[in-house]
């Protein structure tokens, strides 16, 4: 499909504060894209808001909350005129073994992943129906591979995977097309967060090549922009991710057998590992609930 032309473009990212949806805010906006950011970190979205090139706003919003995102949305009408584009990038993520997880975090998980992205969409389907426009649901590689010590990622993941492809239909044919997005370890706040573990980082350092490397940033992003100009059902930010779609249906029982192995390698050790929200996101979230 022919890139759409981004200049003058209204585009919404949420979770924009740090990784990769700052990243896309900071590319989006060098194609002459307005940009709303919207996150848990005020000051840190107005600093991400003054250092973008073109036109650009912030808001102060928890993606689970369907007043505040409605709220969000409205305003982001009446500020810049329209809606072009909206990502629903905002995620959090855990680890560790299922038994011995924090319940809590775990359902922050699905909540601020799924739910968060279902409100999300919510929101801004009205506007982008004016537009004719372009929701982009983040996924990731977790979406097509179960992993242990994973479980309210891969869960949550797959679900929104599900949701945009399942929401797709509903309003494509008034004019507003729906992409999924696929992102391996990416060098993110989130993934630099979950390393810190021992244990977690050992696991992944054994995963098969390619998935077991950490991809820098920038040319992630890049992909992700062009699958935006594009209007692209499918966006992947690594390369070898789109082969993983022919062969995902072999994954889950390849996987439970090799993950049997390395669960019974790491058994003595599991105890140790920490299961609360990672990184600096997850410690912003955590802050936010512990304000309300």
């Amino acid at each position: 499909m022919s890139r759409v032309s981004l200049e003058g473009q209204v585009a919404v990212v949420t979770g924009a504060a740090r990784g990769v949806g700052e990243q896309l805010a900071r590319k989006l906006s060098a194609r002459g894209a307005k940009v709303a950011l919207v996150g848990l970190e005020p000051d840190v979205l107005k600093q991400v808001s003054e250092r973008l090139h073109s036109e650009s706003d912030h808001w102060y919003a928890d993606v689970t909350d369907h007043l505040a995102m409605a709220r969000v949305a409205r305003e982001v009408k009446e500020r810049f005129g329209k809606v072009d584009i909206v990502v629903a990038n905002a995620g959090v993520a855990s680890g560790g073994p299922f038994t011995g997880s924090d319940p809590d975090a775990w359902r922050r998980v699905i909540e601020v992943n799924l739910i968060g992205s279902a409100v999300t969409a919510r929101a801004f389907l009205p506007v982008l129906e004016e537009s004719r426009g372009y929701l982009l649901q983040i996924a990731s590689l977790a979406a097509m591979t179960p992993a242990p010590m994973m479980t309210a990622y891969c869960a949550s993941k797959s679900g929104v995977e599900a949701f945009a492809h399942s929401l797709r239909a509903e309003v494509g044919y008034k004019g507003v097309r729906v992409g999924v997005g696929y992102l391996s370890w990416t060098d993110t706040d989130m993934v630099r967060g979950a390393d810190q573990d021992e244990v977690m980082r050992e696991l992944r350092q054994r995963l098969p090549w390619p998935s077991n490397r950490t991809y820098p940033l920038g040319p992630a992003v890049d992909r992700i922009v062009a699958g935006i100009e594009r209007r692209s059902a499918h966006v992947y930010a690594q390369w070898w991710l789109r082969g993983m779609q022919s062969v995902r249906g072999y994954l889950p029982g390849a996987i439970a057998t090799v993950g049997q192995r390395e669960m019974r390698r790491f058994a003595p050790r599991l105890a140790s590992v920490r299961t609360g929200l990672v990184g600096a996101g997850g410690a912003a979230d955590d802050g936010a609930r512990a304000e309300r």
